[in-house]
């Protein structure tokens, strides 16, 4: 059975984010089962929309130090879908045929691509199937 799933950049957010404490603790714990148990996946944009966060509207903004830290410990192990010429194509159609934004169709299509079975997000509507996949707010 496959379990692989992927993970939206807000799991990431929310895991800084001490405003929201069960949020946080629901993060660091899909985090940590990412990372311990080598399902979890992400992808470029998961990785850019982070560290632009981080580094520009956290409370208290990560270093550039601290951002390389969490990239090379936390981010890139879990990046498995790069930019492709076919990702954005099925981007493009999943946002025609879901009438979702841009960046929502193109975290899908990173999903379906990496072969998860579930997307971790609160941008979708929970339980929703698209694509082969299953929403789920973790919040």
């Amino acid at each position: 059975m496959n379990d692989k799933f992927f993970l939206d950049t807000n799991v990431f957010v929310y895991s800084f984010d001490a405003r929201y404490p069960s949020k946080q603790k629901r993060a660091q714990d899909l985090i940590d089962k990412a990372l311990s148990g080598r399902k979890g996946v992400v992808s470029y944009q998961v990785v850019q929309e982070f560290l632009n966060v981080a580094l520009r509207k956290f409370e208290k903004p990560l270093t550039a130090h601290e951002s390389r830290a969490y990239l090379d410990e936390v981010l890139w192990p879990l990046c498995e879908i790069s930019p492709t010429v076919g990702l954005y194509r099925r981007a493009l159609e999943l946002k025609d045929e879901m009438n979702v934004h841009f960046y929502d169709a193109l975290i899908i299509a990173s999903a379906s691509e990496a072969g998860c079975n579930v997307l971790y997000t609160e941008d979708l509507q929970h339980n929703q199937s698209i694509a082969g996949l299953t929403i789920q707010n973790p919040f």
